[in-house]
């Protein structure tokens, strides 16, 4: 028996793929195109694990697709692989569309193509688990309720319209074909190998270096936030359990203004290592907001624990104390990937925010 993951270099990826090769094992073909984003090191402690046999390819090249799938003979694909990042998407919306639109429809295309012509009992048997996100859902006002998985789609970004045609043409394919897909969609991930282009891994960052704490607008856009590891087992819980054609949604039961979470991180800094300069919150700096910011998601994470009896295990309270540590415990991996690109690209997303 063995899985496909897509993007399983990346931040979600990698920690799934550890996550999985930790609890059962089943082996793991992982699939990345090794973008800004997906690196080697995240998975560096597999280097000589044979339960993993990593690809450098890219997920719309069909052809490599079908080898793959023909070789290894996966019992499942889970497609974590997507551009992410909002801001990056709205400078530059095309790639995007490319991965997460049209790199999802040649998966679905390879996976429909590969799932008919199994025998009776692997074809049964056989799971597309599609790993999407909250934002698709849209922005929330203060006492909206939370997502639920009947919420209307009201994407608002280039990022999550991207991922709600994804999310889509995932319905589609077992509405219309009959494939035995399952769908997730999370709130905001942090922990361990996350790109520092993100809120916590960037705040974590600049202040270590002293840099200004950048927060768009007034602060007080609320997120739910759960810890990658969560993540990785509740994903795991679905592929086991989830019933096809459903969607079930993943959250951290924690929603919080980044204005708070940017406090709690330069607390625990000035807890665990703190500078000569003083506390950290001297740092923190308000900036122009990123065009059309969403205000608010919260996700509703009862039909999950209802039906499939999962449920977080971090508190943010110690989930984000776990993250600071790590990065205080690898600060060589950072530094590895804050490369020239990375600092081209900060300096362009931040230009005139001032």
């Amino acid at each position: 028996m063995t899985i496909l993951v897509t993007g399983g270099a990346g931040f979600i990826g990698a920690n799934f793929v550890l996550d999985w090769l930790r609890h059962c094992n089943e082996p793991v073909v992982n699939l990345d195109k090794l973008t800004y984003a997906g690196n080697r090191e995240n998975l560096i402690t597999l280097e000589r694990d044979a339960r993993h046999a990593f690809v450098v390819g890219d997920i719309g090249d069909r052809t490599l697709v079908d080898h793959l799938l023909a070789e290894h003979r996966p019992r499942a694909i889970v497609h974590f692989a997507a551009e992410s990042h909002v801001d990056r998407s709205i400078h530059g919306p095309e790639d995007f569309m490319r991965t997460n639109i049209e790199g999802s429809f040649r998966m679905l295309e390879a996976a429909r193509s590969y799932w008919s012509a199994l025998e009776d009992v692997a074809r049964s048997g056989f799971r597309f688990l599609h790993v999407s996100t909250d934002e698709v859902y849209g922005s929330l006002g203060p006492q909206d309720p939370a997502f639920s998985e009947t919420h209307a789609y009201a994407p608002n970004s280039p990022y999550s319209a991207s991922k709600a045609a994804s999310d889509h043409l995932v319905r589609a394919y077992h509405h219309t074909y009959g494939l035995p897909v399952l769908t997730t969609n999370c709130s905001n991930n942090y922990g361990p190998y996350q790109f520092p282009e993100k809120l916590i891994p960037l705040v974590i960052a600049n202040a270590l270096a002293g840099k200004p704490l950048p927060i768009y607008g007034d602060g007080m856009n609320v997120r739910d936030w759960l810890h990658v590891s969560d993540h990785c087992a509740a994903i795991r819980v679905v592929l086991a359990k989830g019933q096809t054609g459903e969607t079930y949604n993943i959250g951290g039961w924690n929603e919080m203004p980044n204005l708070v979470i940017v406090i709690t991180i330069c607390a625990l800094l000035d807890a665990l290592q703190p500078s000569v300069s003083g506390p950290y919150e001297r740092l923190i700096g308000f900036v122009k907001d990123r065009p059309g910011h969403d205000r608010r998601y919260a996700i509703d994470a009862r039909k999950i624990e209802r039906e499939l009896g999962w449920r977080p295990a971090e508190t943010f309270d110690s989930g984000i104390r776990k993250t600071v540590q790590w990065y205080l415990d690898h600060g060589q991996w950072t530094a590895s990937v804050q490369s020239g690109a990375y600092r081209n690209w900060i300096a362009a997303n931040y230009v005139n925010r001032a």
